[in-house]
């Protein structure tokens, strides 16, 4: 029987453990939203169609790119499940498979972000806008391939639980992001002014940086060597990569299902106003600010519970799920109560218009009360990930967003007519209702695997 001094001392050495593997890819996340956020900001000072076409080739590479890394994630999981087994030998050749897939899904990205005239075309996107954002997606496209490939050997090392690099890799790529943008759009330092052009070169030249930086790190570190990653070539194998798909699609299926939700209430809210359209993307982007450490958590989680289930230990892979879980929901929790009480100020930052300021004010309140569900639900979907279970909480997210918080949306927002407030209160039910189910069935998986000790890593 553990005494309470005990516990304690076990549950500070496990958050330890969590954030030294977390943090760093909690300020990689921030990075990376930091990204976007300077294009936004330097496109913004080039006008209002460049911006827009910015703006709306973000949303389909992004989406695209979530899929595509969401089939890629199944990595993190696997990696971490045989470095916990003490299997270092035979996490070389599921890496370099994984290569393989991210040449393949870079190639398809690339197609679609090449020719993407014809969807943007196809949604009806204005007809001014569509050839500058084709311009702006045809130089990102060149950057799929690095992006994709960085993200395994990122994955990878994750998987083992280094993280450090991951940062230090996407420092530079920031710079050099922000600088190119600086050249580039504006024409600076000799360089042509190129607009969206030149943000979309200097995006996928940030890309090709950040691969480059992990490929120094694992050919130079030589606590890589050991895995020989690099040794020996492997032509794909469909034996080692099948496995890896069974758990990414439903990975990516969910992020995609968990991006789409959100850009339909968005479209929602267009149809109630410029005004409501304005104020839901200050309120989402302050949400989007606050997921970002609960996900670096997520994926910190992801990686101890993987380590704990290789090594066969379900007890622990239990406590260090419920442990990332609980980090992010307190951390939400603070978050909650910063929004709720400067909800004004908050909105004020973002824009001088009253009307606006007026009703984002109000949907920052409900964002204050999705924080908690946001962080648990994100925290939990981690913990199943490190346990290898992907399709049950794809189809959760599926019945959460689909089945209650978009129908909750229509009907309260356009059918009732709440107004803006009402598409915000579906996403809340939606995030309230998926961090319940997620969790329980973070729960019921233990519960079974405690029950079938030892624990055969091949059974989850």
């Amino acid at each position: 029987m553990m005494t309470r001094s005990s516990r304690l001392n076990r549950l500070r050495a496990e958050c330890a453990a969590l954030l030294h593997i977390g943090a760093p890819l909690m300020a990689t996340q921030v990075i990376q939203m930091a990204m976007g956020f300077f294009d936004t900001v330097m496109m913004g000072r080039v006008g209002p169609t460049e911006l827009a076409a910015v703006a709306i080739g973000a949303g389909l590479w992004h989406t695209l790119f979530l899929f595509a890394l969401g089939i890629l994630m199944a990595l993190s999981p696997t990696v971490a499940r045989l470095h916990g087994a003490g299997q270092s030998g035979a996490i070389a050749p599921v890496v370099r498979q994984s290569l393989w897939l991210a040449v393949a899904l870079g190639a398809l990205c690339f197609a679609a972000l090449h020719y993407s005239t014809v969807l943007l075309t196809a949604v009806g996107v204005e007809p001014v806008i569509i050839p500058v954002a084709h311009d702006y997606l045809r130089a990102l496209s060149w950057g799929m391939w690095p992006i994709f490939a960085g993200m395994a050997l990122r994955l990878f090392s994750e998987g083992i639980g280094r993280t450090r690099p991951i940062l230090l890799v996407s420092l530079p790529g920031l710079l050099v992001n922000i600088a190119a943008n600086y050249a580039l759009i504006f024409g600076h330092w000799g360089f042509p002014a190129l607009g969206a052009l030149g943000c979309g070169i200097a995006t996928a030249l940030g890309m090709w940086v950040m691969l480059a930086g992990m490929l120094l790190f694992l050919l130079l570190d030589r606590r890589y060597r050991a895995y020989d990653l690099f040794r020996r070539w492997d032509w794909p194998d469909w034996r080692i990569m099948r496995p890896l798909l069974a758990l990414g699609l439903p990975i990516g299926a969910g992020l995609f299902l968990e991006m789409a939700v959100f850009a339909a209430v968005a479209l929602l809210l267009g149809t109630l106003g410029a005004v409501a359209a304005a104020a839901h993307q200050v309120a989402l982007n302050v949400a989007g600010m606050t997921f970002m450490i609960p996900l670096g958590l997520s994926m910190a989680t992801t990686v101890r519970v993987g380590h704990a289930l290789g090594r066969g230990d379900s007890s622990a892979a239990r406590f260090s799920g419920f442990t990332g879980i609980g980090l992010s929901g307190l951390f939400m929790a603070a978050m909650a109560v910063l929004i709720f009480t400067g909800h004004q100020t908050i909105a004020r930052f973002y824009t001088d218009d009253p009307a606006v300021v007026a009703v984002a004010a109000g949907l920052l309140q409900l964002a204050a009360l999705f924080q908690i569900s946001d962080g648990l639900q994100v925290g939990a979907l981690g913990a199943l990930r490190g346990l290898q279970d992907t399709r049950w909480p794809m189809l959760i997210v599926l019945v959460a967003y689909w089945l209650i918080a978009f129908p909750l949306a229509w009907l309260l927002g356009v059918h009732w007519g709440w107004g803006p407030h009402g598409p915000w209160m579906g996403l809340i039910a939606g995030l309230t209702m998926a961090a319940i189910l997620l969790n329980l069935r973070f729960w019921r998986l233990n519960a079974r695997l405690e029950r079938r000790r030892p624990v055969r890593p091949d059974t989850v």
